[in-house]
């Protein structure tokens, strides 16, 4: 399905975003940049556009007042920043600033679910569950830094604010080959075909779920992994296609297992009345995780690669 399966390849996702900003910004002077004094990945646009970059500080509910103001007069504003402060913290001139005006601001957060390292205040476990609850919100989770450039490009004219979550954003894995995956907001992506289970994932968990499907294949069952990168609006259709096929569903992420893709999905396939024969969610249990990687704190609250592995297997009759 046009996937790298030795994921040799790794960027930076807050270096492409820092590229493509750059490149956009030198032909549409309706591209402003923000940051609540996370930076560092956007110093050329900073150099090169400074009376178009605005630093507030650490000043999380500014920004998107600032980046508001400045959509209402005619421009693209694009924030970028630490993902529990602009949700949480900002929250409010979110949902009345920008959200209640219909407004296309863009917000680019770091350090999605327990991969910040900065324990329970800065771990963004709720902040999916918050934006798509958000009238008029986009919300996309990538999985492939190289995306970021197609959504950036395509955020220039995609009506409405828009919620764009990354992990940390400093070495992911490039998943597909170039050119080979269109990528549509409010489409996702079969990512590896299989008839036995579907896997809907994504973000970080992308990369390892096809890591897990070709692990499996080896064993006999067929896991077809979707990346669901836009959380909303969900792709309805592929979700029921998918359920119907399979008839067994797992979901993962590195979000709170309430409110997050796997309630997403939920709620299509009961207001559509379809029922699998099996679903399974992994994710963050109702707990204010601690410090340590993404990988240690996944392995500790049971939803690491090994706990779906073993999921899969049970819910296919192949337990070892």
């Amino acid at each position: 399905m046009g996937v790298t399966f030795n994921f040799g390849t790794i960027l930076s996702a807050r270096s492409v975003i820092g590229e493509t900003l750059h490149e956009i910004g030198a032909k549409d002077s309706r591209l402003w940049v923000l940051t609540p004094d996370v930076g560092a990945s956007i110093t050329e646009f900073k150099k090169d556009f400074a009376d178009r970059y605005v630093d507030v500080g650490i000043a999380e509910q500014n920004v998107i007042g600032i980046a508001a103001g400045l959509a209402l007069e005619g421009n693209i504003p694009v924030v970028m920043g630490m993902i529990p402060f602009l949700t949480m913290r900002a929250c409010e001139q979110v949902r009345t600033a920008v959200c209640y005006q219909n407004l296309p601001v863009r917000i680019i957060g770091t350090g999605g679910g327990l991969t910040s390292g900065g324990g329970s205040t800065h771990n963004a476990m709720e902040d999916i569950s918050i934006m798509r609850s958000l009238v008029n919100m986009t919300v996309i989770s990538v999985g492939d830094p190289a995306m970021i450039r197609d959504i950036l490009f395509a955020g220039m004219e995609y009506p409405g604010p828009m919620f764009i979550r990354l992990a940390q954003g400093k070495r992911d894995m490039v998943l597909y080959e170039p050119g080979s995956v269109k990528f549509e907001i409010g489409k996702g992506i079969v990512a590896r075909d299989g008839g036995d289970v579907t896997l809907f994932a994504h973000g970080e968990m992308v990369a390892q779920s096809l890591e897990i499907a070709a692990l499996l294949s080896d064993e006999g069952i067929a896991v077809r992994v979707v990346d669901m990168h836009t959380i909303k609006p969900l792709d309805e259709e592929l979700t029921l296609r998918c359920v119907e096929e399979t008839k067994r569903v797992v979901v993962w992420e590195d979000h709170l297992m309430i409110g997050g893709l796997a309630g997403a999905i939920s709620d299509i396939l009961l207001d559509n009345g379809v029922y699998p024969e099996a679903f399974r969610r992994l994710g963050i249990p109702q707990v204010y995780a601690g410090f340590g990687s993404g990988e240690e704190q996944r392995k500790k609250y049971g939803y690491d690669r090994d706990a779906v592995i073993s999921v899969i297997r049970d819910m296919c009759g192949k337990s070892s």
